[in-house]
């Protein structure tokens, strides 16, 4: 039987590019029915397009894409684009946004150690998480544990970590979560935002591979 570490090994011979690792983190709690969360699918199927465009980001960005209800799923393990596949998501359930930083953390510690083994250079991992509401259905003591891995992770230059808020989330609570000032997204623009994604995505995946101040497009998706 051929494990996962295999695989990674052949792809990774096969692709010796550095990488640039993105998790997407999407809240798929009961809020984001209807409209929010199909604009959500149309985003993931456009960050797609978008980053596929491009020749080098193909080869050297890989997503992970990670939902969180009551329950925290691996939708998609690290993958470059071209084996990325958008997934349907349906809305449902509350928020265990705490187990899923957690979750986010830990798929980022295991793929690096994986880059280290087979010789590949990598650039600082993105976090990148989208949500309408809060913690929601967990213990305070579980967010709180959250919190200080992710501070600490974003504090030693081990992550960089973005929140957006879509409308009706909790700005206040997500900006004590998050060590960088959320963003609110406008309106719907869940295709915009994706595509800035994968504009920044490229941008970093262009870049040398040290912790240089890299100029990211505005993002125009957001609400001022």
């Amino acid at each position: 039987m051929i494990t996962h570490g295999q695989l990674d090994s052949v792809e990774f011979a096969e692709n010796p590019e550095p990488r640039c690792p993105c998790v997407l983190l999407l809240d798929v709690s009961g809020s984001m029915q209807g409209a929010a969360i199909a604009a959500l699918n149309e985003g993931l199927v456009a960050y797609k397009a978008h980053l596929s465009g491009d020749a080098l980001a193909s080869r050297r960005v890989e997503t992970a894409l990670v939902t969180f209800n009551d329950a925290v799923r691996v939708e998609e393990d690290f993958v470059t684009v071209d084996a990325f596949d958008p997934p349907q998501l349906a809305a449902s359930g509350l928020t265990h946004m705490g187990a899923a930083i957690e979750k986010s953390l830990d798929l980022i510690e295991a793929r690096k150690e994986e880059y280290k083994a087979n010789g590949i250079a990598y650039y600082r991992p993105w976090v990148f998480m989208i949500t309408d509401g809060e913690p929601q259905g967990e213990s305070d003591a579980d967010v709180s544990a959250a919190e200080r891995r992710l501070h600490d992770a974003v504090g030693n230059k081990r992550i960089a970590f973005f929140a957006v808020g879509v409308e009706g989330a909790n700005m206040v609570r997500l900006a004590a979560i998050s060590p960088r000032p959320p963003v609110k997204l406008s309106g719907l623009n869940f295709v915009e935002m994706f595509q800035w994604l994968s504009a920044s995505m490229k941008r970093v995946s262009q870049s040398q591979t040290s912790d240089d101040q890299i100029a990211l497009p505005p993002p125009g998706w957001a609400a001022v």
